[in-house]
């Protein structure tokens, strides 16, 4: 939960009203919650009569991240939970890639995502013949896939990773003697992470003269042009604005963002990360740099903590997740992810050994 008060699901309709308005007062209008009310509770009572847990991403609106799911984090962490339910059905409250994880972790259960239009600009910006052609163009590099990928890129993947641990899975490369890296697709996180490292970055798309400089005993991180319709918005003006009017606010983004964007925040890192920090450090302020609703998410779940919502990049696709869906899901059990066993069995390896690098 993303809330320590957990919302019976035996609540009557005003229980339930005014415990929406204890938590969300503020964030979410009143009048959203006096039409929320009635399909939280249904969604409550539904998901305890079918055994179904529901996982929500940071990026879900405030009413659905805080008021019905069971589980809340980023894609590492709902893949772990995943991995380890008993419960007959899975929502999945997320993006359909996240649906597709679920459902690879546990091909004999229902999973479901509440609208079929919750796609990913990075999983559709590269398909399993780009990432084909890579591996003919480097032989014996690894291909590392980030989450943000769909099922049939993930068969052609050695290791899948996350912004939460995409430097761990390098590592471990490194440490086993992999010196070419295919890290993909997400151009600004391959970037970004082999920056942090220290190791050479270059896009798929440079000359083939310059990978031939790179010395075959250097580790090298070779990445793709796909890039986050979200994070990319974020700009290093933008945060030189927010420098001036708010001197005193930690600035915290993610690692999808641009690297000049990156250059000049006080704090780099995925969705979980920015939560354990706003948990745990004491400052005067926050700012995410990152998907708009995780500011709201975050200002219910820590109170007490001063988050200023000054970005409104709001991902489309997130937004198609709304509570009205997920009852409709439920009830009727509609957009079940399915996946052929062939390709369960193949994409299956490389989620377990991103799972197994935390």
């Amino acid at each position: 939960m993303a809330i320590k008060e957990a919302l019976s699901p035996s609540a009557t309709l005003d229980e339930t009203r005014q415990f929406m308005l204890k938590h969300l007062r503020g964030i979410v209008p009143e009048s959203d919650i006096d039409a929320q009310a009635e399909t939280v509770r249904a969604i409550n009572q539904l998901k305890q009569e079918k055994n179904a847990v529901i996982l929500g991403h940071n990026y879900m609106e405030a009413a659905l991240y805080s008021m019905v799911t069971d589980h809340v984090g980023d894609s590492l962490q709902l893949s772990v939970v995943a991995s380890k339910t008993n419960a007959d059905i899975i929502v999945f409250c997320g993006v359909w890639f996240m649906g597709e994880t679920a459902k690879i972790l546990n091909p004999h259960r229902t999973v479901l995502v509440p609208s079929k239009d919750a796609g990913c600009s990075l999983a559709e910006g590269i398909t399993v013949e780009d990432i084909r052609a890579l591996k003919n163009r480097f032989p014996g590099a690894v291909v590392v896939s980030y989450i943000n990928t769909y099922a049939d890129a993930k068969t052609e993947s050695d290791y899948c990773c996350t912004s939460g641990n995409a430097d761990k899975v390098l590592n471990t490369l490194i440490a086993s003697g992999h010196h070419r890296i295919l890290f993909l697709p997400d151009r600004y996180l391959a970037a970004n992470t082999a920056a942090k490292m220290g190791i050479p970055f270059l896009p798929s798309d440079a000359d083939d003269r310059v990978f031939e400089a790179v010395p075959d005993d250097q580790p090298l991180v070779i990445g793709w042009h796909a890039t986050c319709e979200v994070h990319e918005l974020f700009t290093p003006e933008q945060v030189d604005a927010i420098r001036s009017e708010h001197p005193e606010t930690v600035i915290l983004a993610h690692p999808e963002c641009p690297p000049e964007v990156m250059a000049k925040v006080d704090v780099s890192g995925s969705t979980k990360a920015m939560v354990d920090y706003i948990r745990d450090v004491d400052a005067p302020s926050y700012t995410l740099l990152t998907e708009s609703a995780m500011s709201d998410n975050l200002a219910v779940e820590f109170p007490h903590r001063t988050i200023l919502r000054l970005t409104n990049q709001r991902c489309k696709h997130m937004n198609y997740i709304t509570l009205d869906d997920t009852l409709k899901a439920l009830t009727h059990l509609q957009y079940k992810v399915e996946l052929d066993p062939a390709t369960i069995e193949k994409a299956l390896l490389p989620i377990q050994r991103m799972i197994a690098i935390r």
